[in-house]
């Protein structure tokens, strides 16, 4: 069974946002066979060594594509890869800002519609057949696309691909590169890869993104709704594995965008933090710290929020939560500084809004509907509160990974609004974007007016700056205002720890040792991060590197605490209670759980030594006890919360075994750094 698609709201639109949504619950029919996750083969190209530090396949060394302008003037911005972050802001290796000044070049991650034949034009979105590679190979060489992009003051592409298409041993067909017939013969993959080459070559930053799991247009109720929907999550673990290393020698191939837009199937809704098949906060934690640690451990990961939830039913809970469970439940990767978060924005859609009309739409406003005040306050609401506030466990860059309005044929007042709200949102925030799509078709000047650069069948060019796109003075500030530049200094880290329903072990070094509690959940803070803060109930914990700055250098000690022999005498911090203390040196940077009960203290040597002066016992069993004006953020939410001050660390937590207690903590002994 399958739910009718609603119809779409827009022919030409462009890359996000349930875009055949979802249709009412009453639509169900027997229709087209739902898709469900099936064992694919082998990559196509596993046995091949991977592609060389410029980007290409061995093999494919002689597929270097030139055309009449091959890299003129346009020279991408110089940096010094490979990236990561501080607070809220990307930084390259020399520690100077990088606004991610995007677009997506679509294409390779499928444009059929999903019915008729995939040869014909008419089966795909808008009529634009990429013929399962980057739109426009067809129509100009890849060089005159990338300084199309350099041109408009891009300095990153977004470059979808889909598990597929990692195995798709299929060559392209001579039409889909018809103006770079270097590529001809080559699978779907192999043209990634030169693709991949020649934007890197030309100083431009790449982000892969997993779009879709078949290569096939996006979105809707169409098998691509969560990254195990059309494969198994082991598969989707693998081929991201197995994209990564591809690319580890190329040094602007810089991130790696976990998967677009998940959203509802048939029957079933993502979440954020069940522990089950569905939870995408666990399936992007767990696949983001395998690249770091199994594949490139340079790449920024990109985890976008949940697109929707709900059916889009009036009357019925539905909704777009976007970023806003990160509030209470954010990512601690393995290696700290390497975590973006990522949202999409259209006229067309809502907060609560699929972006459907007929069925499938709700009474709810659009973001169109919004005025510029209440747009700017739901977009930060919704996104930008991540990137806004600084000194949290959720602070991290925010890039706007998809948005954009049609060009010289949008004639609604509404929708052109937007664009102009939008962009200026954008530019005030001084928010990383990446505009939705770079690349598209035109004939006689018309088209798909979504794209920011147009090609016809002869291969003649159409730009948003060309004098006729209502679009260009917008596009013009966005990519004109810089912004912060120049060195970003380095940033506190505050990160959260929740062994909601597994191991949270976020430390490189300990990862590598033997279970030091077996049986039981650990959490453990990220190295170079002490623990500073636990919560009585529900097992969350915060991890930071305030005042002193790394706890616990790879080389130091460490013990896991499970009883009171570190106890010095006279010195009982919390009378009749069960004390598990850090020997003297030592800082808690873990910590071992059994249900709601603590079991162990996970104590690291603090290179130097630790103060041996008296500390303080800070008590939550009764209320939060974090100080006046605590940073890091409510890592907890609806508990009590204790929290040493910045200039402390954890050397203890106390708890009590009498009748009616969980074992759950209730103090934390706090003593000064230095």
């Amino acid at each position: 069974m399958t739910i009718r698609r609603a119809r779409r709201v827009r022919r030409a639109h462009g890359g996000g946002s349930v875009r055949g949504s979802l249709a009412k619950a009453l639509t169900v029919v027997l229709a087209v066979p739902l898709l469900v996750p099936t064992a694919l083969p082998a990559p196509a190209h596993a046995a091949e060594p991977p592609p060389t530090a410029a980007g290409s396949s061995p093999g494919a060394t002689a597929t270097a594509v030139t055309g009449p302008s091959a890299r003129g003037p346009a020279v991408a911005a110089d940096w010094t890869p490979p990236l990561s972050t501080r607070g809220r802001w990307i930084v390259d290796a020399d520690g100077d800002r990088f606004k991610l000044r995007s677009g997506n070049w679509h294409g390779a991650s499928g444009t059929w519609n999903g019915s008729g034949s995939r040869d014909d034009d008419a089966s795909h979105h808008a009529g634009e057949n990429s013929g399962r590679v980057p739109l426009g190979l067809d129509r100009a060489p890849m060089a005159e696309i990338i300084d199309g992009f350099l041109e408009i003051g891009i300095n990153s592409i977004r470059l979808p691909f889909s598990n597929e298409m990692v195995r798709d041993t299929t060559p392209v067909t001579d039409r889909a590169v018809a103006a770079n017939p270097a590529l001809r013969g080559l699978t779907p993959l192999r043209v990634y890869d030169t693709v991949v080459r020649e934007l890197t070559a030309a100083g431009l930053a790449v982000i892969l993104n997993n779009h879709t799991n078949t290569t096939r247009w996006c979105c809707g109720v169409d098998g691509n709704e969560r990254w195990n929907a059309n494969v198994t999550a082991a598969q989707w673990e693998d081929d991201w594995l197995f994209m990564a290393r591809r690319y580890r020698d190329n040094p602007r191939v810089v991130g790696a965008d976990l998967y677009n837009e998940v959203r509802r199937s048939v029957w079933d809704d993502p979440n954020w933090g069940l522990g089950d098949r569905h939870d995408w906060f666990a399936a992007s934690q767990r696949v983001g710290d395998r690249i770091l640690t199994e594949a490139d451990p340079d790449l920024l990961i990109v985890v976008e929020g949940i697109n929707w939830t709900g059916l889009p039913v009036d009357g019925l809970p539905h909704g777009r939560p976007t970023l806003e469970p990160v509030r209470q439940l954010s990512h601690t990767l393995v290696d700290s500084g390497k975590l973006v978060y990522s949202a999409h924005f259209y006229d067309y859609t809502g907060p609560r809004h699929s972006g459907a009309t007929g069925l499938g739409e709700t009474s709810d406003p659009r973001y169109r509907d919004l005025g510029p005040a209440e747009l700017a306050a739901t977009v930060e609401r919704q996104a930008l509160f991540a990137a806004a506030e600084g000194d949290r466990h959720f602070t991290a860059p925010v890039w706007i990974s998809e948005f954009g309005a049609g060009g010289r044929e949008e004639t609604g007042a509404k929708q052109r609004a937007w664009f102009e709200n939008f962009t200026d949102l954008l530019v005030r925030a001084d928010a990383d974007f990446a505009y939705w799509p770079l690349v598209g078709w035109h004939q006689d000047r018309r088209g798909n007016g979504w794209a920011l650069l147009h090609w016809d069948t002869a291969g003649r060019r159409m730009g948003v700056h060309d004098g006729d796109d209502w679009r260009s003075a917008a596009w013009s500030r966005l990519t004109g205002t810089p912004g912060r530049t120049g060195p970003v200094p380095p940033a506190t880290r505050w990160s959260m720890l929740a062994p909601d329903h597994g191991d949270t072990v976020q430390s490189r070094r300990m990862r590598a040792l033997p279970d030091v509690d077996p049986g039981a959940r650990k959490a453990v803070c990220p190295d170079g991060q002490r623990l500073i803060g636990l919560a009585r109930t529900g097992n969350r914990g915060l991890c930071s590197d305030a005042v002193a700055g790394p706890a616990g250098a790879p080389s130091g000690g460490f013990e896991a605490v499970r009883d009171e022999r570190h106890v010095e005498g006279g010195r009982d911090w919390a009378h009749g209670y069960t004390k598990f203390q850090c020997p003297a040196g030592h800082a808690m940077t873990g910590y071992g759980v059994r249900g709601a009960a603590v079991s162990s203290a996970l104590c690291t040597r603090i290179p130097g030594g630790a103060a041996a002066a008296p500390g303080r016992t800070v008590w939550f069993d009764r209320g939060d006890n974090r100080g006046s004006a605590p940073a890091g953020g409510d890592f907890a939410h609806g508990r009590y919360k204790g929290q040493c001050a910045d200039h402390e660390y954890a050397a203890g937590v106390a708890w009590t075994g009498r009748l009616g207690s969980a074992r759950t903590p209730d103090a934390l002994y706090c003593r000064p750094l230095g």
